[in-house]
């Protein structure tokens, strides 16, 4: 996560059980007039003001570019530093004679622009050659606090069966090389492409996840513990618990959305864990089916509930999920928030379904890119 930037004051706290969240967000840097990823991240960062360049840094591509907020416990928080950190890196682009889009991967088709000259970077290009995604692939990671490495083992043993639908909210990439893929967030699909990503399997105890990493490491597969790319991990650098299923989100408040279900799926795993209730036994397969159909579907299909096994609509399972989420929601101050911007994202539909909604009007893929940097700049789509 990228160092904190000055929050929004919080009004005072009087719970001690609540759990802090922060949001990194990595978005694609495009030539406005083309559509197409641009190698622009140096020019970029030059014109950040200094007082933020702290807040944000490279990714893996030149046409990537990564912010991230400070935890906090007010969702009103992290909103204003969404939209402080957004405003300020869309301006700074605009400058640099680039557009900021928060979408999953590049819907318009154009040459790959470079890997970032790293170090680290130069290795992984050595060891796995052609797995670099297209244009750029962009992601939300979303951090939850947790009292220990312990603790935070079991939270995610217990999130593994609800972290497919968090993944269907998400979807947000539908157009890549200048066509319609057929799924709702090809981002997912590209990704998949590097060998330790994946749904995080179940754990003893921390001392087993510890062991994974470090055979991961011994066989090739990852060159460090940074290349742990499970969908759900503890942070290598803060106590946290680290969710990272997701393409970035369009706006600002679907990015507070997530970040409320992903903070109160880990506050309902921690009561449960204080109650005795065992996690959910998930078989890995079909957990990675439920994955593969969210990538595929979005919200504006079907999903796989993985307590039973089968397929129900998406947005029935999401319903159920916020429905269970309900006590952890409410001791947050979350839940009248939450319950608006469900309706938000069920009136507008996810980023994939408002992209083919204007390219279904227009044809234009270009129009698709300009209603894309509108929302990153915004908080709601029109």
């Amino acid at each position: 996560m990228v160092s904190q930037v000055a929050a929004a004051p919080n009004p005072p706290v009087e719970e001690t059980n609540l759990l802090t969240v922060g949001v990194e967000e990595e978005f694609l840097l495009v030539d406005p007039r083309t559509g197409a990823a641009v190698p622009a991240v140096d020019a970029v960062l030059e014109e950040v003001p200094a007082e933020l360049r702290g807040q944000v840094e490279r990714e893996f591509q030149t046409s990537q570019i990564e912010i991230g907020s400070p935890p906090g416990v007010e969702l009103s928080s992290i909103r204003h530093s969404l939209g402080l950190l957004r405003t300020a890196l869309a301006d700074a682009a605009e400058r640099a004679g680039a557009q900021l889009l928060a979408i999953g991967t590049g819907p318009v088709d154009g040459p790959v622009p470079p890997v970032v000259d790293k170090p680290r970077f130069d290795r992984m290009i050595e060891r796995f050659r052609l797995l670099v995604p297209g244009p750029g692939n962009n992601g939300m990671h979303v951090h939850v606090g947790v009292p220990d490495p312990d603790t935070g083992v079991q939270v995610l043993n217990h999130v593994r069966p609800w972290l497919p639908i968090l993944h269907a909210v998400t979807a947000n990439s539908p157009f890549a090389r200048g066509a319609d893929t057929g799924y709702a967030s090809w981002r997912s699909v590209e990704w998949e492409r590097w060998p330790s990503v994946a749904p995080t399997p179940y754990l003893v105890s921390h001392e087993h996840y510890q062991r994974l990493i470090r055979q991961l490491i011994g066989s090739g597969v990852m060159l460090d513990e940074g290349m742990l790319y499970w969908y759900a991990r503890l942070s290598a650098r803060y106590p946290t618990v680290e969710l990272r299923i997701g393409d970035v989100c369009p706006t600002v408040d679907d990015a507070v959305l997530v970040a409320a279900l992903v903070r109160g799926l880990v506050a309902t795993a921690m009561d449960d864990i204080a109650a005795g209730r065992p996690a959910l036994p998930t078989d890995h397969h079909l957990l990675v089916g439920a994955h593969w159909r969210a990538a595929h579907d979005g919200l504006e299909g079907s999903a796989v509930d993985l307590t039973s096994g089968e397929l129900r609509p998406a947005w029935d399972l999401l319903h159920q999920l916020v429905g269970r989420l309900g006590p952890a929601l409410e001791r947050h101050g979350d839940l009248a928030e939450v319950t608006a911007l469900l309706e938000g994202l069920r009136r507008h539909g996810t980023g994939a379904a408002r992209q083919r909604s204007v390219y279904a009007r227009t044809g234009r893929l270009e129009d698709v890119v300009v209603d894309v940097a509108r929302q990153t700049r915004g908080t709601s789509p029109e």
